[in-house]
């Protein structure tokens, strides 16, 4: 651990971001006898709305504009949405303030095994099944990260022989000084560009298995270019998964048309593809992350088959909320990037009326263009990017609409769908213009389409 938290009695700590992280870090800090200051650049109406606040034994609490100046503070401790470039990060590294991040405390702190997901798209599917898998094989395992409950007031409590399944962002990679025992990239391709450069971002990625030993393993994508490039920049044993086997090595494939894992030079099918309850290609490749990575952590192949069979999805991915006016709408909130709107719309042979917005990220949308255009009825944009998304789009749907925000755009599907269709939400952006997570967003979409006239919920399968 870092020398500067080793003696942390009268400490003062500043936090920056009152969200589930910073309290983590907050409470932390507060046991061990630090003086915390918490600030954050929301206000305290948008806290209140956000469900943050500060814990019992907080000193000082700054909120609103911009974040509290580190000078004068003995410790820096930072949330992911806190970026390492920023002007308060910068100045307090130069004045020799140590800063740390919860998942770098996490990550140095936890004596239990780690397996970290990571990736620019599949990393929340595959880490949830991961737990499921693990759930099946009847072993001690957390879920953490950006998934599960906050981790840090239980680090130093877990033991040597329980695994920790942590789904792990690129902002959290940002500050991370050691990398987990499996390390599991789904793929790396372009996202967050509107906060860091290409480079920047293949760089962060990097991180999460670069620091991993001899004793490790990397769990890449072979059908993924710049993860195959990553395969010589970590000292741990590397496993692949993709569609293909790749001759004599461990990992995760396809053999005919069943998901099959290699491990050790033994060859074993787990299950048909037919048989995956989750659709979608991209599902396909989420699965065989998830294969690799459970072989990786020596999970039965029952497990990993059990894991498969019943594991339901992510809330907010693909999830059914309900039927109205004849169709099927679908909640992909999770979608924040035009390549994860495109595996949504993909997942689905019927229409589509496509609603898209939030805020967006300096992304690519001719990939998206193209499958509007094949795919797409109508599409509703709404929210602080749905004018740049309309001016891009509109030309490749039949139908198009331009709206304030999410409610209207539920509203104005209405005017477009047909029996039979699919109004799917798979915003291609953040929530961040209007809600605090995609989940918020999530639930506010599903709390519109249950208030349509005819509206009947989907019953569980």
């Amino acid at each position: 651990m870092m020398p500067a938290l080793e003696r942390l009695q009268g400490k003062r700590a500043l936090v920056y971001s009152m969200g589930i992280e910073g309290r983590d870090l907050a409470a932390w800090l507060l046991a061990k006898g630090a003086e915390v200051t918490m600030s954050d650049t929301r206000s305290p109406e948008q806290l209140a709305a956000a469900g943050a606040s500060a814990p019992d034994g907080v000193r000082n609490v700054h909120s609103g504009g911009q974040l509290l100046a580190p000078t004068g503070f003995d410790l820096l401790a930072v949330s992911q949405s806190v970026l390492r470039h920023s002007p308060e990060v910068k100045a307090a590294t130069a004045a020799g303030i140590p800063v740390f991040s919860q998942m770098q405390l996490f990550l140095e702190l936890c004596r239990g095994r780690i397996c970290g997901i990571s990736g620019s798209s599949g990393k929340s599917t595959t880490t949830a099944l991961v737990g499921e898998m693990a759930k099946a094989a009847g072993i001690s395992y957390t879920l953490g990260g950006n998934i599960g409950t906050a981790l840090l007031g239980r680090a130093e409590e877990i033991p040597e022989d329980e695994w920790v399944v942590l789904e792990i962002s690129h902002t959290q990679l940002q500050y991370v000084t050691r990398s987990p025992d499996v390390a599991a990239l789904t793929n790396v391709t372009p996202n967050h560009l509107d906060q860091f450069d290409w480079d920047e971002y293949v760089d962060l990625k990097r991180t999460l298995i670069a620091g991993q030993s001899a004793d490790g393993v990397a769990v890449l994508n072979a059908d993924d270019e710049v993860s195959r490039m990553l395969a010589t920049d970590t000292q741990a044993r590397v496993t692949w998964f993709g569609r293909c086997e790749a001759p004599g090595t461990d990992g995760a494939y396809i053999s005919g048309a069943t998901i099959t894992i290699r491990r050790g030079g033994s060859v074993a099918g787990v299950l048909p593809v037919s048989a995956m309850r989750l659709r979608g290609e991209h599902n396909v490749a989420n699965v065989l992350t998830a294969c690799a990575t459970a072989a990786a952590m020596d999970l039965p192949v029952e497990a990993i088959e059990t894991g498969i069979r019943t594991f339901r999805g992510v809330a907010h991915r693909l999830e059914s909320v309900g039927r109205a006016y004849g169709a099927t709408w679908v909640d992909d909130s999770i979608a924040t990037s035009p390549e994860r709107t495109i595996a949504g719309i993909r997942a689905f042979s019927e229409p589509v009326v496509l609603l898209l917005g939030g805020r967006e990220k300096n992304l690519p949308l001719e990939g998206l263009a193209t499958e509007v255009a094949a795919r797409a009825r109508a599409i509703v944009c709404f929210g602080e990017a749905g004018p740049l998304f309309h001016a891009a789009l509109s030309t490749k749907a039949p139908q198009s609409a331009l709206v304030e925000g999410l409610e209207d755009a539920v509203e104005a599907a209405t005017g477009f769908v047909r029996k039979g269709d699919v109004v799917l939400l798979s915003p291609a952006g953040t929530s961040f213009d209007a809600y605090p997570n995609f989940e918020a967003r999530g639930r506010a979409f599903s709390a519109f389409v249950a208030a349509l006239p005819g509206f009947e919920r989907e019953e569980a399968q």
